[in-house]
């Protein structure tokens, strides 16, 4: 069975917000969650949150990322860091340059694994990246 995040094209599972990204399918069906048009689309908008919690918010650090974007309240927080920061082979204090391509995309396919249960493709995450 497909997941959910790649059914709607949205490997981060972005919740539904007022934001209205580029990409996004013209019917919304998921009430919880984006749907984008395909997955390029999906990992652009990952992608910008991502540099958005460094510019916005201050988040520096791997775990300061993750705990921002898989807060407690809805995740095993400590298990999903633990997680990217093996597939990195990063430490939890590791400070990302996510204006890197190599680092960012890392970053998204590990964080996309983890929401997905399978590996992400790396044409596509790439193609997340030129989107930017």
């Amino acid at each position: 069975m497909t997941s959910r995040g790649l059914r709607n094209c949205n490997p981060g599972n972005l919740r539904r917000t007022k934001d209205r990204w580029k990409g996004l399918r013209l019917q919304q069906t998921d009430k919880e969650f984006f749907q984008f048009v395909d997955m390029a689309h999906g990992y652009r908008a990952m992608m910008i949150t991502l540099r958005n919690y460094i510019r916005r918010y201050g988040c520096r650090t791997l775990a300061s990322i993750i705990r921002r974007y898989a807060p407690p309240s809805e995740n095993n927080t400590s298990a999903y860091l633990a997680y990217v920061c093996n597939e990195m082979g990063v430490p939890t204090t590791y400070e990302p340059d996510l204006e890197d391509k190599a680092t960012l995309c890392a970053l998204v396919s590990a964080m996309s694994r983890m929401e997905n249960g399978v590996d992400a493709v790396p044409e596509e995450v790439e193609a997340g990246w030129k989107l930017l």
